[in-house]
């Protein structure tokens, strides 16, 4: 009875090793030969049974996975489990994953072990694909990231940068960045043969409303697969670009239209061709319209730019037109009064009329210099071409002609300065003076400039009612926070000493050596 239950045992363990779905193999640690197979493992590899059992464990394994098997039978005599996923071959040489859960097992008296195969290719496969979509996905994004930083750091507009950017991502035969006006295509760049970049600038002229909306198209791109169809859209492009871009249509077949759309109103597009049929996927559509909207966000500050270096210009020039007024005008004109009566009161009182006279002589000098500076901001090269003294001496005539305060100037020593600063330099000192006339009440300056070769030093003085500096707030003293930081800019050092009732004193040192 216990022989019959026994036989009964070994049948079924039999039937379910003959059944199992998983490949199962039993292999000689010693030899590495297959002792037994199921018809799973043979069919997984190509064999016939028979054949299957004839062979040794190298001969279905991968050479590159033959490796992983250098430690297989060591760590199974250790009674370890072996769980690996391997390359193995097939009778027709062609390679499968294979998935290893192999443990010890004592069969006819051998060390040996079994191992459940699973044949994993499928899984694998698609693994790697997805791995493959992953890392594309992951670049696109980093190139997106590249692209958009790039696009947000140029203020000025330049269009054929963003058909080299779009480029990076869309392989095209032909592309053109259009803007809209006065209801026509107007081509800022295009990319492609010698012929359409010859026929640069170019304007589409569009059918009213109607073409708008077709272009505008929801805010999504247009894709043809072959402009040369009789569908509906190619048709549209055609019609669209015989009249006025036919270049655009040359030896190419696939299109897409990519609408540049800010706050809901369409203000321009990009327009690509390939010469492959149905090039643009859905995927390549959604990449250019992420770069679209980059392009139109760029487009929209560059025109906020260019209106803002408009404004800057007209808020210079009423600046200067201010300053003209209130400082040249009025000095001319009290030069004009005193050169009125001066005759008469030469007649009557030569010592009064020789004191208008030393006045009339300062408030001329001062309006000149006044104009000189005024140049000067009108051509900033004359304050890096100019002798720093002459600058100097020309502000303090300048804040003379406006204040009646008079300006002691004194230059020695001899010095090449770097244009920056020059500049710095010179705006420290207008600033300065800025604000003696502004706080100080003084009754003299004195500005001494001492120059050494690759080093500086000034110093500007004035006697006027000075402050505690340690009561200095940022906020209220805005002109001092500009001084300082314009000479750190230049590696300068600023040093500000003022006593209440004693004047106060602005130091300025640059060395070559410390500074640039």
């Amino acid at each position: 009875m216990m022989k019959s239950t026994a036989s009964h045992d070994e049948q079924l363990y039999r039937d379910i090793f003959e059944a199992a779905s998983d490949g199962v193999l039993i292999t000689d640690l010693e030899t590495g030969n297959v002792l037994a197979a199921n018809p799973a493992a043979a069919a997984m590899h190509g064999y016939a049974p028979q054949a299957f059992l004839e062979l040794r464990l190298p001969a279905f394994l991968h050479i590159d996975s033959q490796p992983d098997f250098v430690r297989f039978a060591e760590l199974i005599k250790q009674g370890e489990r072996f769980d690996v996923l391997v390359q193995h071959v097939r009778q027709d040489d062609t390679p499968i994953s294979v998935e290893w859960r192999a443990v010890p097992f004592q069969y006819q008296g051998r060390a040996c072990a079994l191992a459940l195969l699973r044949d994993v290719s499928k899984r694998v496969k698609a693994e790697d694909r997805l791995q493959q979509r992953v890392g594309v996905r992951a670049n696109e994004q980093v190139i997106l990231l590249e692209i958009s930083q790039t696009l947000a750091s140029e203020l000025d507009l330049r269009p054929g940068l963003i058909l080299d950017q779009l480029g990076v991502l869309i392989n095209y035969t032909h592309a053109a960045l259009f803007t809209i006006e006065d209801s026509a295509l107007v081509a800022l760049a295009v990319r492609g043969s010698e012929r359409l970049e010859n026929s640069m600038p170019f304007r589409i002229q569009l059918d009213g409303e109607e073409s708008l909306q077709a272009l505008f198209n929801g805010h999504h791109p247009i894709r043809v697969a072959d402009v040369w169809s009789n569908e509906p859209p190619a048709e549209f492009l055609r019609t669209l670009l015989e009249n006025g871009a036919a270049a655009m249509l040359e030896s190419v077949h696939s299109w897409m239209w990519v609408p540049l759309v800010v706050k809901g109103r369409l203000i321009g597009g990009i327009g690509v061709a390939h010469t492959e049929r149905t090039y643009f996927t859905p995927r390549l559509a959604d990449l250019s319209m992420t770069i679209a909207n980059l392009a139109a966000v760029a487009l929209v500050n560059a025109e906020l730019y260019e209106h803002a270096q408009e404004l800057a210009m007209l808020q210079e020039r009423q600046r200067l037109a201010r300053n003209l007024h209130d400082a040249v005008n009025q000095s001319l004109f009290s030069a004009g009064l005193i050169a009125e009566v001066l005759p008469r009161l030469w007649e009557k009182d030569p010592v009064q009329a020789r004191r208008s006279l030393k006045d009339l002589r300062r408030l001329t000098r001062g309006a000149l210099a006044e104009m000189r500076t005024l140049l000067a901001e009108l051509r900033p090269s004359t304050l890096t071409d100019t002798d720093l003294g002459d600058l100097l001496r020309q502000l303090s005539n300048a804040f003379t002609g406006r204040t009646s305060i008079p300006v002691e100037v004194t230059v020695s020593g001899e010095g090449s300065l770097p244009a920056e600063v020059q500049v710095a330099v010179y705006r420290i000192c207008q600033e300065g003076l800025n604000n003696i006339a502004k706080h100080a009440r003084a009754n003299q300056v004195r500005l001494d400039l001492r120059l050494a070769p690759e080093e500086l030093e000034l110093q500007l003085n004035d006697d006027g009612r000075g402050f505690v500096t340690s009561e200095l707030t940022p906020s209220g003293h805005y002109g001092l926070s500009m001084m300082h930081e314009r000479a750190g800019a230049v590696g300068a050092v600023l040093t500000l000493t003022s006593r209440r009732g004693q004047g106060t004193q602005i130091l300025l040192h640059w060395d070559m050596q410390e500074g640039l």
